[in-house]
C-alpha cells in the first residue's frame, strides 16, 4: 500500500506505507544543500525527497536525480507529476555509476546524495530488498558516489552529502581521491551528551585545503520535545 504524505512546502509525496520511507537524514540534507543554485544532480534519490524538498528550499534552476530501483524510481516520477514540477525535476531509473555516461561530465553546480550507509560484511541480505539496497552498499559503494560526483561537477561544484560519522576517514580521503575538497562539516547528534549518530558533508572540486567545522546540531531537547533549530529546519 502507498501513502500520500504532505512535505509542508506546498508538494506531497509518493511512498510505500510499508517500505522504505524517508527520514531525518533527508530532511537535513535538504536544509544543509539550501544554498544550492543552477544545475542540481540527486543521486541516490530514493522515492525524490531531495529534490521535492529543495525545488522549494533552494535556487536550484534544474534538478536532475536517479535511482537504480525502478519501483521507487516510478513512486518519483509520479510524485513529481502529481506536484507539476515536470519541467523543474527530471527523475531517471539509472545506475548512478552510468550516469557521466548519460548526463554530460563537468555540467553540474551542485551534486546532493544521502547513500547508503552500511557496508556491506558477511552477513546474508536479500541483495533485491528495497530497504536493503536502500541502507547497504549493495549496488554502489562510497566510492562509487564520491567518483561519480567527481564526474558530474563542474570545477568548484559542491558536493552535499549526508552519512554516518563512523565513516568521515572513508570520505574525507576518497573526496581527495577524486579532487573533491572537503570545506563544511556539521556532526548531528540526538541531543546534548550524545554521540553524534550524522555527519553532514560539503565538498568542493578542485578547491584548497581549508575545512570549516559548523558547531554540533542537536534534534531533542532533553525532555524529548524538537530543538528550536530542528523546529526551524522542519518550518514549523
Amino acid at each position: 500500500m502507498e501513502t500520500f504524505d504532505d512535505l509542508q512546502n506546498g508538494y506531497y509525496i509518493i511512498q510505500k506505507e510499508n517500505g522504505f520511507r524517508f527520514g531525518i537524514d533527508a530532511v537535513l540534507l535538504s536544509d544543509f544543500a539550501k544554498t544550492a543554485t543552477g544545475k542540481v544532480m540527486d543521486l541516490c534519490t530514493g522515492t525524490g525527497i531531495i529534490p521535492l524538498l529543495l525545488a522549494s528550499k533552494s535556487r536550484a534552476d534544474h534538478i536532475d536525480a536517479v535511482e537504480i530501483q525502478p519501483e521507487m524510481a516510478e513512486m518519483a516520477q509520479r510524485s513529481v507529476r502529481y506536484n507539476s514540477l515536470q519541467d523543474k525535476i527530471n527523475i531517471k531509473c539509472l545506475d548512478l555509476k552510468d550516469a557521466s555516461k548519460i548526463y554530460q561530465k563537468s555540467t553540474y553546480d551542485c551534486v546532493t546524495v544521502n547513500p547508503p550507509y552500511m557496508r556491506t560484511g558477511s552477513g546474508l541480505l536479500n541483495e533485491t530488498d528495497g530497504k536493503t539496497i536502500s541502507r547497504h552498499e549493495v549496488k554502489c559503494t562510497l566510492e562509487d558516489v564520491i567518483k561519480a560526483s567527481s564526474k558530474l561537477l563542474k570545477p568548484h561544484g559542491k558536493l552535499f552529502m549526508v552519512h554516518r560519522p563512523s565513516r568521515l576517514g572513508d570520505i574525507f580521503a576518497l573526496m581527495r581521491e577524486y579532487k573533491l575538497e572537503p570545506k563544511i562539516m556539521r556532526l548531528v547528534a540526538p541531543l546534548s551528551g550524545k554521540e553524534p549518530n550524522m555527519v553532514l558533508v560539503c565538498g568542493i572540486k578542485s578547491a584548497k585545503s581549508d575545512l570549516k567545522i559548523i558547531p554540533t546540531l542537536f534534534v531533542y531537547n532533553v525532555d524529548g520535545s524538537y530543538t528550536k533549530e530542528i523546529d526551524e529546519i522542519y518550518g514549523r
